[in-house]
């Protein structure tokens, strides 16, 4: 009895002396530890890494930037079935423990020591959890583990238990770059969290320990296996009744990828925003979950990019068929297997899927197709494949369908307008878009090629091709200021002009039909867009002069050649230079600087950026008050349109930022949004009747014109121009109405001819009538009234001067009313010179 007394009296001693030294051990490692512990309290408010978010105007997605997917969610908007799904698969006894579960550090404990070191299961909880996430690296290492412990202590101090769960839900890695719980739920199930269902909340807090190895998408077996667990430890816990979780238990695995779905198609202009909000706010845009809302209309971008598509396969389709994408020989036996193999490689382009052809004979040719459909092509479904022989020149349409289709040939098919599968080829030509509000520049739709994942070079902005015919305009504008009319007489006739730079020494510019009218009235040369009547009206004008108005337009003098051919349209310019261009005639004379970016918010919803861009606003005071006449705009304005982003309190013209020619920025930022702060004005570029004469002149382009084909949108306030260049290189066609100004290019990066007769009526004009014709459908006419001091005079069609009103050829034609005299007093002076010509007969 005295031995069992003397041992348990030394085991009392050892025991508290065991005690003793771990309390000291830890004191010690804790005096030793916490002078490197980090602060917990700015867990309080830890910015979550969110990704850029880019919206059109009304709130739909456009694009996502970042590298990982997370969307945070406060925990009272979690609901109870995933926060007990996640606790049970955990940590069962979150809200009772201190931070630290002491019975699983000690089963941990003895694991290693009954295994020989072996760093197995560390029993860890939710708070030591997140600790490690937030401030520590995952290696095992007894030191790591014992500052988790330390920081999880303080956290607990600083934190609730709700605040610590949220910041859990929202930081963990959850497989797919989802991080969080709101994100997962969204790539795994396209769900919020409150539409989840009992199994799929388990299935989701079963990727918590293995999110790249266990998760529905990779390892769906084991991702169930730990589901059903997680689910009977809900049962255990009397979170589920038995009849929910037989439910669950029943309900199969229906997980798989949502991407995030993009709702506007509009790669291009995403491109744009993401390098602006990348250089001035730097990498960390893309985690501090900035929303950026775009000046882009969602219904006017999708219109554009279907115009622009379908005018681009109509092109192609014209200049015939130029044979499979490649070809492959097929075993006789070959599988499905065999073929998603031979497709894997190709990827589906603007609605064209990628297809193999495994039998084809003379009516009908079966293609099975990446989405595992085969289906069945008649001879109607290709008979637009005329095999392509030239630029000019295509073969006879198909009369067997293998003669176009041959087993093994890898091709594409689209569906038509009735939803039938149709033979299918990307164009190799491209085309461009860009569509603006005269009244400010808010870019409406901007498309920058046929396919954004193909060729990322925006050609909206980034080309510099001739704008041939479609110049002609401006040159027009400059006339009418230097003194000419809409009646001015100008000859139409062949022309020869030194040239040292042709292998002659001699220009000789020509019409595009080759064919001269003699001497004509200005509106009838541009309505027939004539080349040498330009070219006479410039030399009148002068090229020094046409170089410096053009920059009334938004152009760059270093843009104009400096000799007569720019009369042609020589110039290097943009679509959306010439859309800008052209709103100038569309909103009374004032020249806009294209923008599109509205605003930016932060993560909290608050204005970081709120773009306040100078308007035309031709009947605000301000502008009615403002007497200074109008002439070239301020040197050193902007010549390429893009946002540029200042700080919500920056009261002056941001800092200039170019980018891969996305474009220098002007525009001051004005947060205040409350309409207080006077409106900022564009500048004055070019006089209100000028403006009324030149687009005058351009309406009737369209009424009786080279864009007469307009007319079948059956409207009376479109006014623009056609544009082709030489060997039909570049077709154009820009116009606009009161609301729009939209620039239409089609053409070849490589600078190949579109083919003969591919002028800008053909190539370009469909486009452009496509997109207005759906934008404009059942909006009012919008055009600008006739400004005071034009006069319309009874004129002789072939002189051009004011004749009397019972002159069989007379038409009428508007001028300047200083004109008017000018005029009269000229076909007085030739009526007298013409009398006095009969007279000298006698």
């Amino acid at each position: 009895m005295q031995i069992f007394k003397r041992l348990l009296r030394w085991a009392l001693v050892l025991a508290f002396s065991g005690l003793l030294l771990a309390v000291v051990a830890v004191g010690v490692a804790y005096w030793l530890i916490a002078p490197r512990l980090p602060s917990v309290a700015e867990l309080k408010n830890y910015p979550m890494q969110v990704p850029l978010r880019v919206l059109s105007a009304d709130g739909k997605l456009i694009a996502s930037f970042g590298e990982t997917r997370r969307i945070p969610v406060d925990i009272g908007n979690v609901p109870d079935r995933l926060k007990h799904a996640v606790l049970s698969a955990e940590d069962a006894d979150f809200y009772h423990h201190p931070g630290v579960d002491w019975h699983g550090i000690a089963r941990a404990g003895w694991h290693v020591l009954v295994t020989g070191g072996d760093k197995g299961p560390g029993g860890s909880t939710i708070t030591q959890q997140v600790a490690r996430n937030f401030f520590l690296s995952p290696e095992k290492l007894y030191s790591r583990k014992l500052t988790e412990i330390f920081i999880a202590l303080r956290i607990e101090h600083e934190l609730s238990k709700d605040q610590i769960l949220e910041l859990y839900l929202n930081k963990m890695f959850l497989g797919h770059r989802s991080y969080g719980v709101a994100a997962a739920a969204e790539y795994y199930y396209g769900k919020t969290l409150d539409q989840l269902t009992v199994a799929e909340c388990a299935l989701i807090a079963s990727t918590f320990q293995l999110p790249s190895a266990v998760n529905p998408i990779n390892s769906p077996k084991r991702a169930m296996a730990r589901r059903n667990w997680v689910l009977g430890e809900m049962l255990r816990h009397d979170y589920i009744t038995r009849a929910v979780y037989e439910q669950a238990i029943a309900e199969p695995n229906h997980a798989y990828p949502h991407e995030q779905p993009i709702e506007v198609d509009a790669p291009y202009l995403a491109e744009m925003v993401r390098r602006q909000v990348l250089d001035r706010f730097g990498n960390d845009a893309l985690t501090e979950g900035y929303v950026v809302r775009t000046t882009l209309q969602s219904s006017r971008q999708q219109a554009a990019v279907e115009a622009l598509r379908d005018g681009l396969v109509a092109y192609d389709r014209r200049h015939g068929w130029r044979g499979p994408e490649a070809h492959q020989d097929l075993p006789a036996g070959a599988g499905e297997a065999d073929l998603d193999g031979l497709l894997s490689a190709y990827a589906s382009v603007s609605g064209m899927q990628p297809g193999v052809v495994t039998a084809s004979d003379a009516k009908q040719a079966t293609v099975y197709l990446s989405s595992r459909e085969s289906v069945i092509l008649d001879l109607a479904a290709v008979s637009w494949a005329r095999p392509h022989i030239s630029d000019d020149r295509v073969g006879a349409a198909p009369t067997r369908v293998d003669g176009v289709l041959k087993r093994g040939d890898i091709i594409r098919l689209a569906r038509d307008d009735k939803g039938e599968w149709q033979l299918a080829q990307i164009p190799e030509a491209q085309a461009a878009l860009a569509s603006i509000a005269p009244e400010d520049g808010s870019i409406q739709a901007l498309v920058g090629g046929f396919n954004f994942v193909r060729s990322k070079f925006n050609r909206a902005v980034m080309a510099a091709r001739q704008p041939g015919s479609s110049f002609k305009p401006y040159l027009y504008s400059a006339a009418f200021e230097r003194g000419f009319t809409p009646a001015s007489i100008i000859n139409d006739a062949p022309l020869a002009l030194p040239d040292p730079s042709r292998p002659n020494g001699i220009w000789t510019p020509s019409n595009d039909d080759d064919k001269f009218a003699g001497p004509m009235r200005l509106r009838e040369a541009l309505v027939q867009s004539k080349n040498l009547v330009s070219v006479r009206l410039l030399d009148a004008v002068g090229v020094r002069y046409m170089r410096e108005y053009a920059t009334r337009f938004g152009f760059s003098q270093d843009a104009m050649p400096a000799n007569l051919s720019m009369a042609l349209g020589t110039a290097s310019v943009s679509p959306m230079g010439m859309a800008r261009g052209y709103a100038v005639f569309a909103n009374g004379g004032y020249l806009v600087t294209p923008y599109f970016i509205h605003e930016i918010d932060d993560r909290t919803g608050q204005a970081v950026y709120v773009a306040n861009p100078a308007r035309a606003c031709r009947n605000c005071q301000e502008r009615l008050l403002d007497t200074q006449p109008p002439g070239p705009p301020p040197a050193g304005m902007n010549p390429t349109p893009a946002n540029n982003l200042a700080s919500t309190s920056s009261a002056a013209p941001a800092e200039s930022s170019s980018i891969d020619g996305v474009g220098d920025a002007v525009l001051p930022a004005d947060a205040h949004g409350d309409g207080a702060h006077p409106p900022v004005l564009a500048p004055h570029v070019i006089e209100a009747r000028n403006d009324y004469l030149v687009t005058s002149l351009m309406k009737d382009v369209i009424l009786r014109g080279t864009g007469s084909a307009a007319r079948a949108l059956g409207r009376d306030d479109l006014a623009g121009k056609t544009g082709s260049t030489n060997d039909h290189r570049d077709a154009w066609f820009v116009g606009f109405d009161g609301e729009l100004s939209t620039a239409v290019w089609v053409g070849f990066d490589n600078y190949n001819s579109l083919g003969r007769g591919e002028f800008g009526a053909r190539a370009a004009l469909p486009i452009w009538m496509s997109y207005m014709g759906s934008v404009l459908k059942g909006q009012p006419s919008s055009t600008l009234p006739m400004p005071p001091g034009i006069s319309t005079v009874w004129i002789n069609r072939d002189s051009g001067l004011p004749a009397s009103s019972d002159d069989p050829d007379g038409i009428n034609e508007m001028f300047k009313v200083e004109d008017v005299d000018r005029l009269r007093s000229q076909a007085a002076q030739q009526k007298e010179q013409d009398q006095q010509h009969a007279y000298d007969i006698f």
